[in-house]
């Protein structure tokens, strides 16, 4: 009787707790998500190789250096208000839905960055000129404030538990391909028109092409379903007493992420430093760094960063599928460690002469950066329960990004400008590399297993059978253990006979 009452102490896994997955509905809502990523780096990718351009049509009284700085501080004016942004769309993806918040952020991020290509220059409008540029970066930060989290955690309560890093990577796979898209066109108008055309008018056109790209995103997102995590939640909710008026309260929400929550919110902050300080660095600042600081023919550095992407987009989806089978934490910890190793080498390699030896730097800091772009998606949104997720990662992921991501090509300039000392990225992308490890070795792994406050996720139902055939063994296998235990103290039982 006894040994009956220990097996029934924790619910048994039964068929109708294990969610198997629909293959095409899957597909649909990762597609969908990886676009609208795709067409936020678009816009990223297009900013940062005309930093210098942007910063002669906004900005044409001041030297060289002032104008790319002038340029990457209206950049990193977006990041401001992305935390205000998760803040609005967090909480609301929690209490309405993820689909509903990401077709909203996709209206706004389409609208914002058509709206730059139609802007007029400080020739023509004087000093309204850059404040509408950076009306539009403001409604670009707010609307992407609630897109990376949403997304990911989008895609990650529709993945089997096994298959969540292939599935969550091929998000980050159109945040590359978005970006070099963008990268690619700038390059293609830099060598058709010259540098005198791009800043006459020809900067105007990769803006104007995020309409096209925005239509079509709206129209994907507006055809997805809500995740199955948080179907069952909002069910899970609705049959508890009082539960309407809990979901209605965004502050007790708020509140319950940074006391009940604040260990993952860290860890969180931490992962989003080591990878967002290498992306940055990487995507929006390196171009400039390149052609403005060590003075490199523009086109070439160009192509060296994109074909940089391009390689990070073909090896990204490998990454995520190896984080699958070798864990999140193992990856994060390696790539962080390498970070830190490797930085200054590779930059040594960008600063020398020539072709060769500037793009193998430059593949060296991509194939870093590939570790962490192609194991986030899958990470961060295992952080927090269902009821939260949503909010706490928008919180999270947006704070870190604003203090240290979208900040980082400003920062890296003005310390570069302020000292002459051309290391200067190398040793920031060191100091990320050492918060990403220390964040990593507190990370507890969650490859394989279901995210928190869901129930297993498979692709088969004979997927389902086996996984709550092998749980019923399992619980017997505990309970007669300490059963036995009871029975014979002190004498010590093998788990596995």
């Amino acid at each position: 009787m006894l040994r009956t009452v220990l097996r029934r102490r924790k619910k048994m896994l039964t068929i109708e707790d294990v969610t198997v997955t629909d293959r095409p509905e899957v597909h649909r809502a990762v597609s969908a998500a990886a676009l609208g990523n795709m067409m936020e780096w678009f816009d990223f990718g297009v900013y940062a190789y005309m930093a210098a351009t942007l910063g002669k049509v906004f900005f044409p009284s001041g030297s060289s250096g002032t104008q790319v700085i002038a340029a990457f501080a209206t950049f990193a004016a977006a990041f401001v208000v992305r935390p205000l942004g998760g803040l609005v769309f967090g909480p609301l993806g929690d209490r309405i839905g993820r689909q509903k918040v990401l077709a909203a952020t996709m209206i706004m991020m389409a609208v914002s960055t058509f709206a730059v290509g139609l802007l007029p220059a400080y020739a023509t409008v004087g000093v309204a000129a850059p404040v509408l540029l950076l009306v539009c970066r403001l409604v670009q930060g707010f609307s992407t404030g609630g897109e990376y989290a949403g997304a990911t955690t989008y895609i990650a309560e529709y993945a089997p538990d096994k298959r969540r890093g292939f599935l969550g990577s091929w998000l980050d796979f159109g945040t590359f391909v978005g970006y070099a898209l963008g990268s690619g066109l700038v390059t293609v108008l830099t060598a058709v028109l010259g540098t005198d055309g791009l800043a006459d008018w020809g900067w105007r056109l990769p803006f104007l092409v995020a309409g096209p790209l925005g239509l079509i995103g709206l129209y994907m997102r507006m055809r997805l379903e809500e995740t199955p995590a948080f179907r069952a939640e909002a069910e899970s909710e609705a049959e508890l007493a009082g539960a309407e008026e809990g979901r209605q309260s965004g502050h007790g929400r708020l509140k319950e992420i940074f006391t009940g929550h604040w260990h993952a919110v860290l860890i969180c902050m931490g992962l989003v430093v080591v990878y967002n300080v290498t992306s940055y660095v990487v995507t929006s600042y390196l171009p400039t760094f390149m052609t403005e600081t060590l003075k490199q023919n523009p086109t070439t550095a160009q192509l060296l960063v994109l074909a940089t992407m391009i390689l990070v987009a073909l090896t990204i989806t490998t990454v995520g599928r190896r984080s699958d089978t070798w864990g999140r934490r193992p990856m994060f910890m390696a790539g962080s460690a390498a970070l830190v190793a490797l930085a200054v080498p590779a930059l040594l390699l960008i600063r020398a002469g020539g072709v060769l030896l500037p793009a193998l730097g430059c593949f060296v800091l991509g194939l870093l950066l590939v570790v962490f772009a192609g194991t986030s998606a899958a990470t961060l949104p295992a952080l927090f329960p269902t009821r939260m997720r949503y909010g706490a990662l928008s919180v999270s992921y947006n704070i870190s990004v604003s203090l240290f991501g979208g900040t980082t090509p400003l920062v890296v300039s003005a310390l570069l400008e302020s000292t002459g000392n051309e290391m200067v990225p190398a040793y920031y992308l060191m100091g990320a590399g050492v918060i990403g490890f220390l964040s990593a070795f507190f990370l507890h792994e969650t490859a394989g297993k279901p995210l928190r406050g869901s129930g297993p996720m498979v692709e088969t139902p004979e997927q389902a059978e086996r996984l709550v055939a092998h749980s019923r063994t399992e619980a017997g296998r505990r309970a007669r253990n300490v059963w036995l235990h009871l029975r014979h103290p002190g004498h010590r039982h093998d788990e596995k006979r």
